[in-house]
């Protein structure tokens, strides 16, 4: 029991999916991939998941951008069965823009705050599909990178068990985002889809496909591959890489956190 339980878990993590139900629901979570979990925080459960790093390269012709996230946490309560609330900001956030005359700009600060809930439809604990909505609401802080305005939106995650190693994560979003030249908003588009793969009891792996654009942007399309290594079932590490597929997509993005419940 002790054995499928963990296999089961390392399945969960590697892209947010599991089937079955126990006395305490195993924990899903966010992160390492973009695709959200469908799957809500236990009720009376604190959950946080949390990057030690996460770091992104884009070369647009001779410009260079390179961005530092350190400490960018989710902090998820489980409210009721089905219903989490979750607090997600970026403890330290560093950016530096070299242009091609060498000219370098620093930045770095605090960053916005964005409160969400996630509401599981179905498939929590029970059942091979789950499906779950979550609005969300970014507030600004006013820091060097805040976006100065209010934005928010809602995601749509669903997720299905393939086979006892296999499971398939999918998730849409669409977000209301400030633009700063008309000072109004524009819409923003999010999907992903996520292919996970239980390795061992402790391992898992993910290999992810994700598209954004928005009406002023050309579409992104990056892909993304990790690990996960669940030292117990409530506490879990991570890491992976994210590669750009085309010119408007960042180029390379490196990360690693933890996550684990209390």
């Amino acid at each position: 029991m002790r054995a499928n339980l963990s296999q089961f878990f390392a399945l969960a993590l590697a892209c947010n999916i599991s089937s079955g139900a126990d006395a305490v629901r195993p924990m899903r979570t966010d992160r390492p991939d973009v695709t959200e979990s469908a799957y809500s925080v236990a009720p009376g459960f604190f959950q946080v998941e949390m990057s030690f790093f996460d770091y992104e390269r884009d070369r647009a012709g001779p410009d260079r951008l390179d961005s530092w996230i350190y400490g960018q946490i989710n902090f998820k309560y489980g409210l009721t069965t089905n219903n989490d609330l979750q607090i997600v900001f970026d403890t330290h956030a560093v950016s530096r823009a070299l242009s091609a005359d060498d000219e370098r700009e620093i930045t770095s600060g605090f960053g916005d705050v964005t409160l969400r809930l996630k509401h599981n439809l179905w498939g929590n604990d029970s059942g091979r599909t789950a499906l779950s909505v979550m609005p969300f609401i970014t507030i600004p802080t006013g820091s060097a990178f805040s976006a100065d305005a209010w934005a928010g939106g809602v995601t749509m995650p669903f997720a299905m068990t393939l086979t006892d190693r296999l499971s398939l994560g999918a998730m849409g979003q669409v977000d209301l985002v400030p633009d700063g030249e008309t000072h109004g908003y524009d819409l923003e588009f999010l999907a992903t889809v996520c292919l996970g793969v239980t390795l061992t009891e402790r391992w898992g792996t993910y290999s992810e496909l994700i598209i954004s654009a928005g009406e002023d942007t050309d579409a992104r399309l990056r892909s993304a591959t990790g690990v996960t290594f669940a030292i117990t079932d409530d506490f879990v590490l991570d890491a992976g890489v994210r590669i750009g597929l085309n010119r408007a997509a960042p180029d390379l993005g490196v990360f690693s956190g933890v996550s684990f419940r209390f």
